[in-house]
């Protein structure tokens, strides 16, 4: 596995780093968007399919895992960030400590048979063909792949692929780490998923209820058939 670049080591450090902040805030409710629109967006496109086993890819300090068991599902999360895994189990749920590249080494390691793959605002990196193609091998035939990310319209100028800087300007007070994230367009997300074994079969675009701002886009794929 090559070493990360740059960014890439930046926003996984970053993630250790935010781990603290970024928990209470969540246990909270200070992030407006989550609160107003994307977290029921993400339940809801869950339990409209009625998965028998969820996998939380990036599942930070492990809140939808425990709004899925509550709702009677199965759901396991993974997360690289230790100090994120620790806050989580201490909450309740299953979850391990295993990042991307691992994961991409032995997909096995987090498990198999599932048939839904939740990614909740986290696939931040440039390269996630690998990541992308070894979660089918975790999957089930025809299982759903579900991710939701930043509406591009929400990320401002320019709407081309590129690193971006998250600041954490809006969060609540405290001591953050920017965060470096990779921005896709619309049309950069299809095509990566196309080209790793997944068809997209819809999206939704969670708007804020009051101002009518699209918050985040919801894609919703689905593990390609073989061709032929």
């Amino acid at each position: 596995m090559p070493a990360p670049s740059g960014h890439v080591k930046q926003l996984r450090d970053s993630w250790r780093d935010n781990a603290q902040a970024w928990t209470s805030s969540v246990r909270a409710h200070a992030i407006e968007s989550r609160r107003l629109a994307t977290d029921a967006a993400i339940v809801g496109a869950v339990l409209a399919r009625q998965p028998k086993s969820t996998l939380d890819l990036g599942c930070g300090e492990g809140w939808l895992v425990r709004a899925l068991s509550e709702r009677g599902l199965t759901a396991v999360g993974i997360d690289g960030s230790a100090p994120l895994i620790e806050a989580a189990s201490s909450a309740g749920g299953l979850f391990l400590n295993l990042t991307y590249d691992e994961l991409i080494t032995d997909p096995g390691r987090c498990g198999a048979s599932f048939d839904l793959v939740v990614a909740n605002f986290a696939l931040l990196e440039e390269r996630i063909g690998p990541l992308l193609q070894a979660l089918r091998r975790t999957m089930t035939r025809n299982a759903w792949l579900l991710i939701q990310t930043l509406h591009p319209l929400a990320a401002g100028a320019p709407y081309a692929d590129g690193w971006r800087i998250e600041d954490f300007r809006g969060f609540e007070q405290g001591a953050w780490t920017p965060m470096p994230w990779y921005f896709r367009t619309l049309g950069s997300w299809v095509t990566v998923l196309q080209e790793n074994g997944f068809g997209v079969h819809g999206l939704a675009e969670p708007i804020h209820p009051e101002d009518g701002r699209p918050l985040s886009l919801l894609l919703e794929a689905r593990v390609a058939p073989p061709s032929g």
